[in-house]
């Protein structure tokens, strides 16, 4: 609920701040005294038009703050929320216009933008007056109130459920359709690539063992001949190394016999021979094996050509190759079970749609029994409103598709005289009688998820008994919602949980407009002046308080 107004420099206003409280709270006073300015200033938190035109004489800006207790409103949070406004419980909306055109917004103490105050407004407070009939002004909300008021809102939310699936399943099966030729294409490719993937049959780690072959069948030739050579070298030729060392060994034995130190020498050498000798044997060995195989080295050739050419178009190695082709494999399940999923999708959908009708069918019939009980006590409690022969009806269009709402949209018309055929709200209810209209349906229906209700003018052309009503039914919609009610009936006012005066008077020159919260003679003193004019006797006085007293109790 709105528990703080602060307005600077707004039209005649220099500087006002007002605390609320829950409940019904009045503001009365004398014509021209700054109410209306007031409902001004708490346009401007809802995103109403700012204009140089409101700015106190004298100032640059004006400046609007509202504060905003949502603790009790976990919907609301959520929403704040949604938006990407952080809030703890408590909502600081601040407005500023400046006759330089450039106007700023702060929710939350961080600067925003008008649209998304205008946003964040529809979940604060509705005024219902002259200028303003925000709810029952949007034909679109003359279904959801009546769903309210007839208890019809599961069934609704069940009915919008269905209609999100209904939509989303419809969505996918136009998606499926028009991608087909586009999905015939793509799996044309995909079966081509992966027939060619898995026709190579590629081994992790082949391509490196490839490439040593080839570097040695390229090679062979070299290979046998430097093979042999050596081994030519080392044992066959006649001057072979071995041969050689042969005569080495004979040597040392021969000085061994003179000195026997140069035994390991020998052994040494011994043991060198062992080891050349088997050096020559594994070269005589490599050498058999070696063989021109130029078909086998086209062979691998062709091979290691294949695999870059795959590698080229799918991945920079054979993993990744091989990945792919998982990968598109996949796809290509996906893809080949599409006709499978679009009669799934068929299937669903006309299930669906017989379930939306049947659905459908029952919410209207039960819409249309809400709104012949709501028209026959719209009307009784709008002759209690001073309303007597005020017609309000119900009209129903049947959509040609099915919406989230239902398959009927709903308009609220209204006659204010009888023989005048009822139109749309919007065409010809006053401030005054969509004042009284919407306190009406507020009597009836109580429950909403505004936390806050502005009645401006509800008491336009009514007084007598009427008044005193109009206050009762005030004070039991603030027994839901926090109510701020611009009265100049005492019969309303007397029923004020709060009661404000506002007044105006000059100092220094200027004019300052106050709203001063009332209670016990104050109170009593300004019900007086509002039932008796100028002059105040002490019999209106206890005429006032007679009035508060019956209003208590």
């Amino acid at each position: 609920m709105l528990t703080d107004l602060s307005i600077k420099n707004i039209a005649i206003i220099d500087s006002l701040t007002v605390s609320f409280r829950g409940g019904l709270n009045i503001l009365t006073g004398e014509t021209g005294a700054g109410k209306s300015i007031i409902i001004d200033a708490v346009n401007l938190i809802l995103g109403g038009r700012g204009s140089a035109d409101l700015i106190r004489a004298g100032a640059e800006e004006g400046v609007v703050e509202a504060i905003f207790d949502l603790s009790g409103r976990p919907s609301i949070l959520a929403e704040l929320d949604k938006i990407g406004i952080e809030c703890d419980g408590e909502l600081l909306i601040k407005r500023v216009v400046s006759r330089s055109g450039k106007n700023r917004v702060f929710i939350g103490g961080g600067l925003s933008t008008i649209s998304i105050l205008a946003e964040i407004s529809r979940l604060l407070i509705n005024i219902y007056g002259q200028h303003e009939a925000q709810t029952l002004l949007r034909q679109e909300n003359h279904l959801l109130l009546l769903d309210g008021y007839g208890g019809l809102l599961e069934l609704r939310r069940e009915f919008a459920a269905l209609h999100d699936e209904y939509r989303q399943v419809g969505g996918k099966l136009k998606a499926l359709e028009e991608d087909e030729r586009d999905a015939a294409h793509r799996l044309d490719l995909i079966s081509f690539q992966s027939d060619e993937i898995a026709n190579a049959a590629l081994i992790v780690g082949e391509e490196e063992e490839l490439d040593r072959e080839r570097t040695l069948l390229s090679h062979g030739e070299k290979l046998l001949q430097n093979s042999q050579e050596a081994y030519a070298e080392l044992y066959g030729a006649d001057d072979a190394v071995l041969g050689r060392l042969a005569q080495v060994k004979r040597r040392l034995a021969e000085m061994i016999a003179i000195d026997p130190a140069l035994e390991n020498t020998l052994a040494s050498l011994d043991a060198a021979s062992i080891q050349l000798e088997d050096v020559a044997l594994a070269l005589r060995t490599y050498a058999t094996r070696i063989e021109a195989d130029p078909e086998r080295l086209q062979a691998v050739e062709d091979r290691l050509e294949l695999i870059q050419r795959l590698k080229k178009k799918y991945a920079p190695h054979i993993p990744g190759v091989l990945a792919y082709k998982e990968t598109i494999d996949r796809e290509m399940e996906e893809l080949r079970s599409r006709e499978e999923n679009r009669d799934g999708l068929l299937k669903r959908l006309e299930d669906l749609t017989d379930a939306l009708r049947v659905k459908g069918e029952g919410l209207y019939s039960k819409r249309s029994a809400a709104a012949k009980l709501l028209e026959s006590a719209m009307e009784k409690e709008l002759s209690e409103l001073a309303m007597k022969n005020a017609r309000f009806q119900v009209a129903f269009e049947r959509l040609p598709q099915a919406k989230s709402t239902g398959l009927e949209r709903a308009e609220f018309l209204f006659s204010p005289n009888p023989g005048e055929t009822p139109k749309p709200l919007a065409k010809i209810a006053s401030g005054g009688e969509l004042s009284r209209l919407m306190l009406a349906l507020k009597q009836l229906h109580p429950e909403s998820d505004v936390p806050t209700l502005i009645f401006d003018e509800v008491d336009t052309g009514i007084g007598g008994a009427t008044s005193a009503l109009v206050g009762e039914k005030l004070k039991r919609v603030a027994a839901a919602q926090q109510v701020l009610c611009i009265t100049h009936l005492p019969q309303v006012a007397a029923y004020a949980d709060l009661h404000f005066k506002v007044e105006k008077k000059v100092e220094s020159g200027r004019t300052i407009t106050s709203a001063v919260p009332l209670a016990n003679d104050d109170r009593v003193a300004e019900v007086a002046r509002m039932l008796g004019g100028i002059k105040i006797t002490d019999t209106t006085l206890e005429h006032a308080r007679e009035m508060i007293g019956e209003a208590v109790r």
